[in-house]
């Protein structure tokens, strides 16, 4: 009876402890509203771009079509790592809307949670995300290729060769996928193509935007502006730790990224949500930077200024 009743008292005071840490959490960090201001303000300024896009001028709409769609890739980096709630399939329903068409969801989510679970960043055998090749992929490569290869080691290169060569190496590998009849790629692109109905009719039908200047004016100026935060992401090096950089970047940049441009603090803790990384990181900025090898940069000009037209590395990994 006794030991019932110490059980009984230690259940009841743990129960009593975790109630009140939870209140002691405030209310719109538990519902994590700031991801769900991010999701109102990413549709909301879609549907309003596109909607007035025949009455703004195309240097106001080209900026705010690229943010919108980078803004709304970052959500979905979100909901991949379990943000604004956590439930996967909740999330899939909220930011799954495919605004850059060229990318289906489920997919883009078990290539990213693999880059995580990579042994070896950057490494072109382990590491689906990874820009570098191999001696041997280098070897096979015509002299086009490798001129594209060495183009998009520069800032430039990356930002006006990239989205065309990202779309067209994802398609060729999806590709070689639904031909070797890949069953669950093929049930993900029919998930895909139905969910762009939507986005294509508010688009074509609504709004009257040719679909030549919605890929131009929204996809590609959005993939390129996501390519810039991920062109000096990760690089080479003997350590895992010193493989993921550091941006100190100002509030518009970082956030379009949602904090992802602090991509070592985010490597170490891929659970956090975006509002709390810049806590986490200036209450740790040595420690951070200490593991990572002060794989740092000052900001995005410093990038702009130092990679505009000047490989920051080679296309093929030195240990691969």
């Amino acid at each position: 009876m006794m030991l019932r009743s110490v059980l009984a008292s230690g259940l009841h005071g743990s129960a009593e402890t975790a109630r009140t840490a939870r209140t002691r959490v405030p209310l719109w960090r538990r519902i994590e509203l700031p991801t769900w201001i991010v999701v109102l303000v990413a549709y909301a300024g879609w549907l309003s771009v596109t909607w007035y896009y025949h009455r703004l001028p195309v240097w106001v709409v080209l900026p705010l079509a690229a943010g919108i769609i980078t803004l709304h890739g970052s959500l979905q980096h979100e909901a991949i790592h379990g943000h604004p709630t956590r439930k996967q399939a909740l999330n899939a329903w909220i930011v799954g809307l495919p605004l850059s068409l060229w990318l289906p969801y489920s997919i883009y989510r078990e290539s990213h949670l693999a880059h995580h679970r990579a042994g070896r960043l950057t490494d072109p055998l382990e590491d689906p995300e990874s820009y570098y090749v191999t001696p041997a992929m280098w070897r096979s490569m015509g002299p086009v290729r490798r001129a594209i290869r060495r183009a998009q080691a520069t800032l430039v290169g990356r930002v006006l060769l990239g989205p065309p060569v990202v779309i067209a190496r994802f398609f060729r590998s999806e590709w070689g996928l639904l031909r070797g009849g890949d069953r669950r790629q093929a049930v993900r692109w029919l998930q895909h193509l139905i969910a762009c109905a939507p986005v294509l009719g508010w688009v074509l039908l609504v709004c009257r935007i040719p679909l030549w200047a919605y890929l131009v004016v929204f996809v590609y100026s959005g993939l390129s502006l996501t390519l810039v935060r991920s062109f000096t992401e990760h690089r080479p090096a003997a350590s895992q730790g010193e493989r993921t950089a550091v941006v100190e970047t100002g509030l518009l940049m970082s956030l379009l990224f949602l904090n992802n441009n602090l991509h070592a603090v985010h490597h170490e803790a891929p659970g956090l949500p975006w509002y709390k990384l810049p806590e986490r990181y200036r209450r740790d900025r040595e420690a951070v930077l200490s593991r990572n090898g002060r794989f740092l940069f000052g900001g995005y000009g410093e990038i702009l200024r130092r990679y505009a037209f000047k490989a920051k590395d080679l296309p093929v990994h030195p240990d691969a």
